[in-house]
């Protein structure tokens, strides 16, 4: 049960009721003036949104700081940039929804579905909130400090890079398949929770309990646990940061791989065909993009995270990849082979993923056979022919 319960109960008298249609007329007004077509930004604080349906609605930058959104389905709505402070968002579904840099300080989240949803740059640290008066109602206000609460929130495959989590209460919350990548979590307490696959490139966790979470398959690479509280965290399955030997090597390979791109463009008269299988070159962040590397062979790399935008990969092979988070927008994988690989939250927006034609009739597919594509972007991918027999689609909305 969240902390809030009785905090929230108590402010109820406090919040507005605005009819149906008076609601969405000052909403339809608001999505007007988001695409700069007159309207009039929403400024709706303590508002009583309860039972609602605002699934896929354009919120972004309104203000519903202190409202109550008690069985609200929020579901793909844009908040981004919204103030949501201080809000009882209590098993609230928010699957899908943009809350990039919203402001989302002191509100209680406790039990709510993220799930897919983007929360880069978001702010979830506890923080001192007006309410309502209990007697007087709104404007006139009290303020009372307010811890952040994801008690209980489904984040499986959610956004969260660089977002403030300090001192968030977050016991027993599901960041499965999550990016963390830069957020701060000093302070916050995630005992219980679950970061199974979940990617926390440097993210900050000093003085965070992080007691029985679990870490299987979570790449940690920057983490420092030093002073965070960690018994009976399962960490032996996190996947173990870059070594030395693995970043002195992709280096290298990263030469190999430009003189792939040499080999290709000249037709074979200068360069030479580069090999990555199993290679660790997660270090080497921007250094492929855009590369022409036709047919090359990187059978079980690990090539999480990377900037793989616009890179030439027609034919090539790589199967059982970790290509978690990379970023593939663009991409040309005409007959690539992608068989096996994780691509957990990657960026296939844009890409090509259709047939290789090799002559005279011929094509070979290309194959996400086996992938596992949870929460992956595929808006906008070229797919036709592609193989996808066992692939784990969770979260995926594929291209029409």
């Amino acid at each position: 049960m969240s902390r809030h319960t009785g905090q929230a109960a108590e402010a109820l008298s406090g919040r507005r009721s605005l009819s149906g249609g008076e609601l969405m007329m000052l909403l339809d007004a608001h999505a007007r003036f988001v695409v700069g077509r007159s309207g009039k930004r929403a400024q709706l604080p303590f508002v009583d949104f309860s039972g609602l349906d605002l699934a896929r609605r354009v919120l972004s930058g309104g203000d519903f700081s202190g409202s109550m959104f008690n069985g609200a389905r929020l579901a793909g709505a844009k908040l981004d940039g919204a103030n949501l402070s201080g809000c009882d968002l209590r098993q609230v579904d928010l699957r899908g929804a943009d809350l990039r840099r919203a402001d989302l300080r002191g509100a209680c989240l406790s039990g709510a579905n993220l799930a897919g949803a983007d929360l880069t740059e978001a702010d979830l640290r506890p923080g001192v909130v007006a309410r309502p008066h209990p007697t007087r109602g709104f404007p006139a206000v009290v303020e009372e400090n307010r811890d952040g609460e994801l008690d209980g929130a489904n984040l499986t495959g959610a956004t969260l890079d660089r977002s403030r989590l300090d001192g968030v209460y977050a016991v027993g919350a599901d960041f499965s398949d999550a990016s963390l990548q830069g957020a701060r979590m000093s302070d916050a307490n995630l005992r219980g929770a679950n970061l199974t696959g979940a990617f926390l490139g440097a993210a900050v966790v000093s003085g965070a309990n992080l007691e029985g979470a679990e870490f299987s398959d979570a790449d940690m690479s920057g983490v420092v646990l030093t002073t965070a509280r960690t018994l009976g965290a399962r960490l032996s399955g996190a996947t173990a940061p870059p070594s030395r030997e693995a970043v002195l090597r992709a280096t290298k390979l990263v030469a190999e791989a430009r003189a792939h791109d040499a080999w290709v463009t000249s037709g074979g008269a200068s360069g030479a065909p580069a090999r990555l299988d199993g290679a660790d070159l997660r270090s080497v962040g921007e250094a492929l993009r855009g590369l022409k590397l036709t047919a090359v062979s990187a059978r079980g790399a690990n090539l999480a995270g990377l900037d793989l935008s616009g890179v030439q990969l027609q034919g090539a092979n790589f199967e059982d990849c970790d290509l978690r988070t990379a970023n593939l927008s663009g991409a040309d994988l005409r007959g690539c082979r992608l068989g096996g690989s994780n691509l957990t939250r990657a960026d296939l927006s844009g890409a090509n993923l259709g047939p290789l034609t090799l002559g005279q009739g011929r094509a070979t597919p290309a194959s996400l056979s086996g992938a596992r594509m949870r929460y992956a972007r595929l808006d906008g991918a070229q797919m036709d022919g592609c193989l996808m027999e066992g692939a784990d689609l969770r979260g995926v909305i594929l291209p029409v």
